[in-house]
């Protein structure tokens, strides 16, 4: 096949698992995830002499890029609104939690939310995109073994924010 036709079948299947990587990651900004998902292919096509194989890894690690650059710019959108004073509290509003706060297994996610960016990222590439090791190491750019380690210490580290919430959380977890 051609590198058009590589590019267009890694569009065809792999569209959607890109698109439900970048949203999981955006998490509550979904009207930017269109917005990333087309740069993750643009850049694709840019170098689709470059795409392996199997392309879902290789397209996860340039979604990872572009959602970098995405989270700069929405953090320097963020101190521009601030410094020109047009941020929530100039206008009165107010963020009242929705009712399912409590929702169950929230302490998982909130254990997740205590760890290192990059402990986090590794944990999802596994649970959420069901990546095994030799892909994780693909999506991060670096060796298996590097992966693995990375992983085994990313499941200590939520194992213990798990077991400290339970602590501080009672029995009721």
């Amino acid at each position: 096949m051609s590198n058009d036709e590589n590019f267009a079948a890694a569009y065809r299947e792999h569209y959607w698992a890109v698109s439900r990587y970048v949203a999981r990651r955006l998490d509550g900004r979904s009207s930017e995830v269109e917005e990333v998902v087309a740069e993750v292919f643009t850049v694709a096509w840019r170098r689709r002499a470059d795409l392996p194989a199997a392309p879902l890894p290789w397209l996860y690690g340039v979604a990872r890029n572009c959602l970098a650059n995405a989270v700069r710019g929405y953090g320097r959108r963020r101190r521009l609104v601030d410094r020109l004073g047009n941020d929530d509290r100039a206008h009165g509003r107010q963020v009242v939690a929705g009712p399912d706060v409590d929702a169950p297994g929230g302490w998982v996610h909130e254990a997740l939310t205590r760890l290192s960016s990059a402990d986090q990222e590794v944990l999802r590439l596994t649970a959420w995109e069901e990546l095994g090791v030799d892909e994780v190491a693909v999506v991060l750019g670096c060796g298996s073994r590097a992966a693995a380690m990375r992983l085994h210490r990313a499941r200590r580290r939520l194992r213990a924010e798990i077991d400290r919430l339970a602590v501080l959380g009672g029995a009721g977890r």
